[in-house]
């Protein structure tokens, strides 16, 4: 006959009832039906009010990053408004931020070759770059420039004039010539850049 493991372990083994909580909650980001996640879950709807009711004492009781809300027939994991300050200096302003290696890559190629579309800059990195597109219009390094006049007018992408001052350059001529796309005169020629 089988023995049953301890209750810790089986407990460690198959997680907690407020981890499954705090995990559905993390992941769905949006308000969930309190008798959908007790469904879910597997337990009585007072089980889990009780566990809920915990969680949201501890969370406040130790000012965790997050909040535990029910409003009605939902519970839902925000963001602590005590924090709401820290989170918008974090995420706030564009040019304290860092770009990573491969949105930087992604906007050289916008800046030297625009205006150009996401194909084209995807031919040129050999990689997919539908995030680090994404990433620079919503900093606002890049924007729409217009269609492309061919099959399915794709959108033309140019830089802004916010990609000038985050740079600290006065226009798109002062940008340093691309490695060995260098004419006699040290001037980049669109001819040389690299397609």
């Amino acid at each position: 006959m089988e023995e049953k493991p301890a209750p810790d372990v089986q407990e460690a083994e198959e997680g907690t009832l407020k981890g499954k909580i705090e995990a559905i909650l993390f992941v769905t980001g949006e308000p969930v039906l309190v008798s959908e996640l007790a469904t879910a879950l597997g337990v009585d709807g007072k089980t889990l009010q009780r566990t809920l009711k915990e969680l949201k004492d501890e969370y406040d009781f130790q000012q965790r990053g997050f909040s535990l809300n029910q409003f009605g027939t939902h519970v839902q994991l925000t963001t602590r408004a005590l924090y709401s300050e820290d989170v918008v200096r974090m995420l706030q302003p564009v040019q304290k931020q860092t770009l990573s290696q491969a949105v930087m890559e992604t906007l050289a190629v916008v800046a030297y070759k625009q205006p150009v579309t996401k194909a084209d800059v995807e031919q040129i990195r050999g990689v997919k770059c539908d995030y680090s597109i994404q990433v620079l219009v919503t900093k606002g390094l890049i924007r729409e420039g217009g269609r492309k006049d061919a099959i399915g007018r794709p959108i033309l992408y140019i830089t802004t004039d916010d990609f000038l001052r985050h740079f600290g350059l006065s226009s798109l001529d002062e940008l340093p010539p691309m490695p060995g796309t260098e004419d006699q005169k040290g001037r980049t020629s669109d001819e040389e850049l690299p397609v």
